[in-house]
């Protein structure tokens, strides 16, 4: 089988690079104010992709780091895929003509899946789907709501869509380092035919490892987005890169 992809987070808040713990505003450990700079650091090292979420605008339902986003856009080689706030169709194209290869849609997704239906079929293979999890259930606006909606009701229903990937995330895992939540990841990938990305909780290069076993087994999971763990230095991208390969 094929190398799984490493996908860098940059998470952005007030302009800075970040990361949460368990999707929390208030527990964010700031990595640098220079999201250009870091975009530049992670592909040198050898990512053939950057993950970049606009955390702020996860909350305010709008784009509010585009300054930021840009200033990534305009010092990166490598394909870009951006979520975070971006929920209706003038400002998916406006981003996509701003040279982000992919958009990821997630509250919207559980809220107006007629929306992102319709993205998929005006930008096909540029769509992303993102699927936030806690304990089994959806999780919207930043994480902030839960809904009654479990994650595979949710990819289902863009199963014949055309969305390039799912990315799923288990909240409860997320920037805790404890490990991928390996289970629901294989259960979801087996249950969908869109590539499932993998994310929350990667602390070692032994969870990275563990992940490439299932993947064998499971051949729709086709990456994972790594964060913490990286800026930590428990990992470097050369690491990752070797277990993912």
């Amino acid at each position: 089988m094929r190398a799984l992809t490493l996908y860098p987070a940059i998470d952005l808040k007030g302009g800075a690079c970040v990361r949460l713990r368990r999707g929390d505003m208030d527990q964010a450990t700031v990595y640098g104010d220079d999201p250009g700079a870091q975009a530049v650091a992670w592909q040198e090292a050898g990512c053939q992709w950057l993950h970049v979420v606009d955390l702020d605008g996860a909350f305010a339902g709008r784009s509010v780091n585009a300054e930021a986003v840009r200033a990534i856009l305009a010092a990166a080689r490598v394909p870009v895929q951006l979520g975070g706030g971006i929920r209706e169709l003038p400002s998916i194209e406006a981003w996509l003509a701003d040279g982000v290869r992919r958009v990821i849609l997630g509250s919207i997704a559980a809220k107006n899946p007629n929306l992102v239906r319709e993205a998929c079929r005006m930008f096909p293979g540029r769509i992303v789907v993102g699927i936030d999890a806690r304990d089994g259930f959806v999780a919207t606006e930043g994480w902030a709501e839960t809904s009654a909606l479990s994650a595979e009701a949710l990819a289902l229903r863009f199963e014949d869509a055309g969305a390039a990937a799912i990315i799923f995330t288990d909240i409860g895992r997320d920037g805790m380092l404890g490990g991928l939540n390996l289970d629901a990841t294989a259960a979801l990938a087996r249950a969908v035919t869109t590539p499932v990305i993998a994310s929350g909780g990667v602390g070692s290069v032994g969870d990275l490892v563990a992940l490439r076993e299932v993947a064998v087994k499971t051949p729709g999971i086709d990456g994972v987005i790594v964060g913490r763990a990286l800026y930590d230095g428990r990992i470097t991208p050369a690491e990752a890169l070797k277990a993912l390969a």
